[in-house]
């Protein structure tokens, strides 16, 4: 078994690294004029949908990993085939507001958000392995309907994106906003063991 402080520091560092790179992508005008600022609408937009996905995936990793006693080499390469997922946020974040939502920009950032759930999913799956199902992170996590309905609705998204970009912007948004509404479980836990 290893410690699980090298993979929360390694993970926080990568995380660090996704977001600078999609804020540098982001080129102020080169006019001192507002409707130079119109033209970023796409740029500034995609910024801001990728921008909270990697904050939820940075608050539930820290969450997750605060009631995680141990890893493996297994958790070790989902956590890393995760990042490598993460890692791909900013070129389609880029790409996407590059081409103002084209149909393929907006179907490969879909494939980005959704092998980055599964990869999720997987790292969750194997931790609760290895902390046992009477573990603080399977109480926690219990049937995960988030995680379930998540992929479903990414697939959807991608999908619609054949037909009308825009709507797979809601359903990438819908699925963001549903993480953002603050998820308690595990804090439920902390505050059991303090009482």
């Amino acid at each position: 078994m290893f410690e699980k402080n090298r993979v929360e520091a390694f993970s926080d560092g990568v995380i660090a690294i996704i977001i600078t790179i999609m804020v540098l992508e982001l080129k102020a005008p080169h006019k001192a004029d507002i409707s130079e600022l119109a033209n970023l609408f796409p740029k500034f937009s995609s910024y801001l949908l990728s921008f909270l996905y990697v904050g939820i995936y940075w608050n539930n990793h820290h969450h997750t990993f605060s009631v995680v006693n141990k890893v493996n080499g297994k958790i070790l390469w989902a956590n890393t085939h995760l990042l490598f997922w993460l890692s791909l946020i900013p070129f389609t974040t880029s790409w996407m507001g590059e081409t103002s939502f084209s149909k393929i920009s907006v179907m490969l950032y879909g494939g980005v958000l959704l092998a980055s759930s599964i990869a999720y999913f997987i790292l969750i799956h194997l931790l609760i392995k290895l902390q046992g199902k009477n573990s603080k992170l399977k109480k926690a996590i219990g049937n995960d309907i988030k995680g379930i309905i998540s992929p479903i609705l990414y697939l959807t998204g991608i999908i619609s994106a054949l037909f009308l970009p825009v709507i797979s912007l809601f359903f990438y948004a819908f699925t963001a906003i549903l993480w953002i509404i603050p998820d308690n479980r595990i804090e439920k836990i902390h505050l059991e063991e303090e009482k």
